[in-house]
């Protein structure tokens, strides 16, 4: 069973989620929340196994919150779900820790889909998302640390494949695949997939 947690200040989008999610088999919403602030106060009791965030919430805004929730819960996935397609909204969540990153108009059965894909590891994006993400690639060129395989690893990260279809395209084992993220962690310096994309983003590494 996926437990969800929603964070969410419209009623009708978050009660439409909330709906969507405990009417999937093998998925349960087990809270939803207005604000960040709320949401601080209960998801160490009920740890969901998912977030899916809003950014432009009353208060602490969805970005902060990812940031401060993933310190509190490492292991929670913290996907947007948003109406922005601002680059500096895409490349802050991925910072903050955000693991995927889906527009508000993400038809239903792609939202269970990504779900999914984040719990199996994988970086879930909308197309347009994702060719922002793929287009920042081309902008000003760092030297990269990181190996042929690990680049190729990271660009299928990048592509929001989850560490089985990693090792699936690469007819790699899915220990080697898990291997060479715990390097492109430890060479980028960073925690998360989404910090690795953001950085791959950020130095056109890929």
């Amino acid at each position: 069973m996926i437990k969800i947690s929603i964070i969410e200040d419209d009623k009708d989008i978050r009660e439409s989620l909330a709906i969507l999610l405990n009417g999937t088999p093998d998925f349960e919403c087990i809270s939803t929340y207005v604000t960040c602030e709320s949401a601080l106060e209960n998801i160490n009791t009920n740890k969901p196994d998912v977030i899916l965030m809003d950014i432009n919430l009353p208060g602490i805004t969805g970005i902060e919150g990812t940031k401060i929730i993933k310190k509190k819960l490492p292991e929670t996935e913290i996907i947007m779900l948003t109406i922005s397609d601002n680059e500096n909204d895409i490349f802050n969540s991925l910072c903050a820790g955000a693991c995927g990153y889906l527009k508000k108009n993400t038809p239903p059965l792609k939202l269970i889909e990504a779900i999914k894909e984040a719990v199996g590891g994988g970086a879930p994006m909308s197309m347009d998302i994702a060719r922002l993400v793929v287009g920042s690639f081309r902008k000003e060129t760092h030297v990269s640390p990181l190996t042929t395989r690990e680049t190729e690893i990271l660009k299928n990260l990048c592509d929001g494949s989850s560490y089985k279809h990693i090792a699936k395209n690469l007819f790699i084992d899915l220990n080697t695949v898990k291997f060479h993220i715990r390097n492109i962690y430890r060479k980028l310096e960073v925690n998360s997939k989404g910090e690795a994309i953001a950085k791959a983003m950020k130095e056109n590494l890929t």
